[in-house]
């Protein structure tokens, strides 16, 4: 099976996920970039999958940077040079038969691009979806956890009996 890499279009999920662009229309392009971060953060680890976040320089100009920060590669173009131009050199050289690069954007012409080398494409509102159908399953699942725990905790039998009833009821239900 492939190993996944996912590249993210920075500020295109900040245009098109409604309340970071609401943020940032708000003149909060900071507040919008560190809401975005915290929240692919938090989806890296329910899907323990491999992320590189990509920002285009022309919001923040300087020179190029790349950097590991939650558990990430954040990268920063060069003021000459676009987040897609950026993307689609890099799905080039990562596409291969070890890896699967899977894009977010929901640029129509990045996408074409993206897709000649190779990679897939997960458009801005899908990859939100994503988010927090993962967050959703993860809350279930904790949900789920505390329920049986306080069960045992507040039940009148020991492990060992819990256990001995849980295989009764298995030979019963046979």
């Amino acid at each position: 099976m492939k190993e996944e890499l996912l590249i993210v279009d920075a500020y295109n999920m900040i245009g098109n996920w409604p309340h970071l662009n609401k943020l940032k229309q708000a003149n909060r392009l900071d507040e919008a970039r560190d809401t975005l971060l915290a929240q692919l953060s938090e989806y890296k680890k329910f899907r323990d999958v491999n992320m590189m976040v990509i920002f285009d320089a022309m919001y923040v100009p300087g020179n190029a940077k790349s950097f590991k920060k939650f558990d990430m590669e954040i990268v920063w173009t060069s003021k000459d040079q676009t987040a897609d131009s950026y993307i689609e050199a890099l799905a080039r050289q990562k596409q291969s038969r070890f890896v699967q690069v899977v894009v977010a954007t929901s640029d129509q012409a990045e996408q074409w691009t993206v897709f000649s080398a190779g990679a897939l494409r997960i458009p801005a509102r899908e990859l939100l979806d994503d988010i927090k159908r993962a967050k959703n399953e993860v809350e279930v699942k904790a949900r789920e956890f505390t329920d049986k725990s306080s069960v045992l905790r507040h039940s009148p039998f020991n492990a060992t009996q819990l256990l001995k009833l849980e295989k009764l009821r298995d030979e019963l239900s046979k």
